[in-house]
């Protein structure tokens, strides 16, 4: 990864140029260390499954390792065509060329719907521009890891902190933040349970912002006290109080406009099937 601050101070004053001038860095090259590198793809939990995309490759360490120590595949892509080079001879030499690719180009210019692991060590500046670009092109699912910076409004759903003696700029220590990309829940959704063998009809308005939702339900009409509330990837998690005497705990997972899962009263272990369909699509707030 590996288009790195030297110094924050030096990040708060480098101009952002990715976009305006293709052909020049935008962020200074420094290597990610061992320890960092092994952390971000345990984060991750990166396996054979994966593939994996490191924005701003440098050296190519982290693709490397992600396929001879966990059998994914992994693309580099890095500015420098110096460091393209390294990269693809380290690959040689170490015997991965098979799943290890690497690209010379800006990271704005590529696709990046084939990842199911993105990792980075970017200027936030860069992060914040990425954002729309990742909740556009990544499916749910997805693990984007950054080394040291944050995405702003976009709060990590896990992070960590790995000692780095000697570091060259701050703390001897590195930040590690981990987002998974969400579905969009947004919109209305509606369905129909029986209970108490009464069918009940239930309506639920999503409101997302980034992975964070909030829920409003009605039930015949009625609004439900709703705690719990989950979203991961393209799983969603809620207790709904129907009643005095009824929580229902819904788990379902989200794919088009139809959810399906499981619901079950509050501390029985019998399940049954349950299915939403949402009738109106809403929009992840990215602000």
């Amino acid at each position: 990864m590996i288009r790195r601050y030297a110094a924050l101070l030096v990040a708060m004053l480098l101009p952002v140029v990715a976009v305006a001038q293709p052909n020049t860095p935008d962020v200074p090259y420094v290597t990610t260390p061992w320890n960092v590198v092994e952390t971000m793809l345990e984060m991750a939990q990166v396996t054979a499954g994966d593939n994996l995309i490191d924005l701003g490759s440098g050296d190519g360490r982290i693709v490397i390792e992600a396929v001879k120590k966990r059998g994914a595949r992994g693309t580099g892509i890095e500015l420098n065509p110096h460091l393209v080079k390294i990269a693809l001879e380290e690959a040689k030499r170490q015997g991965v060329t098979e799943k290890a690719k690497f690209l010379e180009g800006n990271l704005f210019d590529f696709d990046l719907r084939g990842a199911s692991v993105l990792t980075m060590y970017l200027f936030p500046q860069i992060n914040i521009r990425l954002r729309p670009r990742l909740f556009e092109q990544l499916k749910p699912g997805t693990r984007v890891v950054s080394h040291d910076f944050h995405m702003d409004e976009w709060r990590p759903d896990m992070q960590r902190e790995v000692p780095v003696p000697g570091k060259s700029y701050g703390p001897p220590k590195s930040t590690l933040y981990m987002w998974v990309m969400p579905v969009n829940a947004a919109g209305v959704w509606r369905w129909r349970l029986p209970l108490n063998n009464t069918p009940v009809a239930f309506e639920a308005t999503v409101m997302q912002r980034f992975q964070k939702p909030e829920i409003t339900v009605t039930a015949d009409g009625v609004k439900a006290a709703v705690s719990e509330l989950q979203l991961r990837g393209d799983e969603i998690r809620f207790r709904l109080l129907h009643s005095p005497s009824a929580t229902l705990e819904f788990s379902a997972r989200i794919s088009g406009d139809e959810a399906a899962g499981t619901v079950k009263r509050a501390g029985e272990d019998a399940a049954t099937d349950w299915k939403a369909t949402r009738t109106e699509r809403g929009k992840i707030r990215l602000d």
